[in-house]
Order: structure tokens, then C-alpha cells, then sequence
């Protein structure tokens, strides 16, 4: 992660209190059975301080994974701006109609911390109008990263020369719902830079932006978009 000091990514010991963790909160549940760890997204049903913690049984496909009184699991977790993970045990299996299972609460919980405002690489077709002449036409780009306070956008054209304040609207998945969300809001242009495209066919113009009056739900939107990256590739970070 660029800009990221040794303290952010120092791993620590944290208490399970201290995750502050909500009913509802997504999370990763990664079985050992193969070579290499698989990982499901499932979601925090409730738990009973050191005894048991009650998630949602991921699905594959559509139907509930398998899961086996024994087996070793992995839980990860973003909390605040915490990336948790810890080991349980399958204690007990509910399949249908419930779909849930216990498993054992965690003895020790390693993380690391990260900077709240997270930014992820992303492909997500975005569109610009000015403020100041809305009558213009749009331009179509691409935000290539994105954070709850902003973004990098890269267009093939250049947005209206001295114009700061920029309307930004494009669309994200919300992955629970099986739905999209469109975002509008209001962008100043922080920064800009003019590269040469990969493919040649001309210039890309780059531009760092900040949102400005986010909706609060938007806000929570993106939170748990650049959430749900982290937990699936670390990769994803900038």
C-alpha cells in the first residue's frame, strides 16, 4: 500500500471487545480443506462472549457450502479501521430453513491497521458534468480508484479548463442486495496529470478528486465496497 507507514501495517493483538463488532457485519469465512484456503462472504448472526459467535452459511452457486463439526476456519473481519482475522472451530451446523453455524469463540485475534480513509483499485464507468455550464455534455470516464472521501478518475478528455467543482455520478453493486446504486454527488478536482495511453490511441487525463456532501448512505455504500475488496485481495489496496 503506497503512503502506508510500518505502524499501519505492524500486526497487533486485539481483544474481541475492542472489534466493536455489529450484528449484520459482512465477513470472510475461509475453509482449509484444500491446498490452498478458499474464501466465502458471510455475514455476523450474533455471539455469546467466550463461548460461541453465530454467522451466516456462505453460498456457492446458490446453495450453502458443506460445512463439518470440527472443521478449522478462518474468520476475517473489518473493523473501524481494523483488518481482523482469527481461527474457530465448527461447534454446531443449522442447514434448512435456518442456514447458520456456531462456531468456537476466538482465543487470540491478530490484525493490522490501516488508514480510514481506504482507497481501492476499481473499473467503474463514471460520468462528468460541469457545474458551471451543466448545459455541456457529459464526459464518460472511469474511476480507477476510490475511497469514502474521494477518487481517481481517467478520462480521454480533458474535464473544463478552470473549473474545480465537478458533478460526478456513476453506479455500484451492492453485492447482499443483488442490486446497483447509482451515486451523485459533487467532486473539487484536487489535483490533475496528462499520460500517455497504454494502447496509444492518444492522451488519458488523470484527476484526483474529493467528494464533496456525500449522502451519508452513499457514504456507507462505498465504506463497504472498499471493505468488502480488502477482505477479498489485499491487493486491491492503493
Amino acid at each position: 500500500m503506497k503512503g502506508a507507514s510500518p505502524q499501519e501495517l505492524a500486526p497487533q493483538e486485539f481483544e474481541f471487545e475492542t472489534l466493536n463488532l455489529q450484528v449484520g457485519v459482512r465477513l470472510q469465512l475461509v475453509t482449509h480443506r484444500r491446498v490452498k484456503p478458499v474464501s466465502y462472504f458471510s455475514t455476523l448472526i450474533g455471539y455469546l462472549k467466550d463461548e460461541y459467535i453465530i454467522v451466516k452459511i456462505p453460498l456457492e452457486n446458490g446453495n450453502p457450502i458443506g460445512l463439518t463439526e470440527g472443521e478449522r476456519v478462518t474468520i476475517r473481519v473489518f473493523s473501524g479501521v481494523n483488518v481482523c482475522s482469527f481461527a474457530c472451530t465448527v461447534e454446531r451446523v443449522f442447514g434448512r430453513p435456518l442456514f447458520y453455524v456456531h462456531l468456537s469463540f476466538p482465543t487470540s485475534i491478530q490484525g493490522t491497521s490501516l488508514r480510514g480513509a481506504m482507497r481501492v483499485r476499481t473499473e467503474l464507468p463514471a460520468r462528468v458534468r460541469s457545474t458551471a455550464a451543466p448545459e455541456l455534455a457529459p464526459i464518460d470516464c472511469t474511476l480507477t480508484n476510490i475511497s469514502v472521501t474521494g477518487a481517481r478518475i481517467d478520462s480521454p478528455f480533458p474535464f473544463p479548463r478552470g473549473e474545480e467543482r465537478l458533478a460526478l455520478q456513476f453506479t455500484v453493486a451492492i453485492p447482499a442486495a443483488n442490486q446497483e446504486m447509482r451515486i451523485e454527488t459533487v467532486a473539487i478536482v484536487r489535483n490533475a496529470t496528462i499520460e500517455q495511453s497504454a494502447s496509444s490511441q492518444g492522451e488519458i487525463y488523470s484527476y484526483g478528486v474529493q467528494f464533496l456532501d456525500l449522502d451519508p448512505m452513499h457514504a456507507t455504500m462505498l465504506q463497504n465496497m472498499t471493505y468488502e475488496a480488502l477482505l477479498a485481495d489485499r491487493m486491491k489496496i492503493v
